[in-house]
């Protein structure tokens, strides 16, 4: 179940995110130029230096998360001690850290759609909504569906901030995946058992991609 809930609770809003993201900034001024700086930010550095952060960020007390909310009157939380709070702090993390890498893509496959259809669209009464919905997100399906190949690959293989601020615990409520592998491996020595887990994981991961990619496969190209 954790790995159930850490997938559909990075994978999706991880995704939207960066979408969202390379929209608002896809025009090329200072400030968008300065904001995606920003955002990449922690995409440029290792996940344990980022894990490390986000464990500042949230000690309980003292912490910066809990000092603004004391602010707001709202007592201080354990959160990745408690195990009704630290998957979602994982995940948190997880959005973070991913977001603006794949917001990359994004303006990348924003780059490749041909300016001469919105102004038409423009032309023809579309607002701004409509022109998304009709024009951008539908030519972005290929960007897409890498991005969501890519995001499914990070949930199985990203496993240092787990390692770093939780370790699987407390109560394995961040025990996804890639951290019972290494728990099998290398603290209980069940080889076997690792082996076959790490195998099933790989077919699960190469279906998934598949059928991701056969799922996005309509409308995936135009022409100009």
């Amino acid at each position: 179940s954790n790995n159930l809930i850490y997938g559909l609770g990075t994978i999706a809003p991880s995704i939207v995110l960066a979408v969202l993201l390379g929209v608002a900034l896809q025009e090329a001024t200072r400030l968008n130029a300065l904001l995606r700086t920003v955002i990449v930010f922690p995409v440029v550095l290792p996940l344990v230096a980022v894990a490390t952060l986000f464990a500042f960020v949230l000690m309980p007390g003292v912490g910066l998360l809990d000092y603004h909310l004391a602010k707001l009157g709202i007592t201080a939380t354990n959160w990745l001690g408690s195990p009704d709070t630290a998957l979602h702090a994982i995940i948190g993390l997880t959005i973070w850290k991913n977001a603006g890498y794949y917001m990359l893509f994004v303006l990348a496959g924003l780059q490749g759609i041909a300016p001469e259809l919105h102004e038409a669209a423009k032309l023809d009464g579309a607002g701004t909504a409509t022109r998304f919905f009709r024009i951008t997100l539908p030519l972005l399906k290929p960007t897409l569906a890498f991005v969501l190949v890519i995001a499914m690959i990070n949930v199985v293989t990203q496993i240092d901030h787990v390692i770093v601020l939780t370790g699987g615990g407390p109560s394995d409520s961040t025990n996804i995946l890639l951290n019972y592998i290494f728990q099998a491996a290398h603290q209980q020595g069940d080889t076997g058992r690792a082996a076959a887990a790490t195998v099933i994981s790989v077919c699960a991961l190469l279906s998934l991609s598949i059928a991701s990619l056969k799922t996005l496969e309509r409308g995936m190209h135009y022409e100009s």
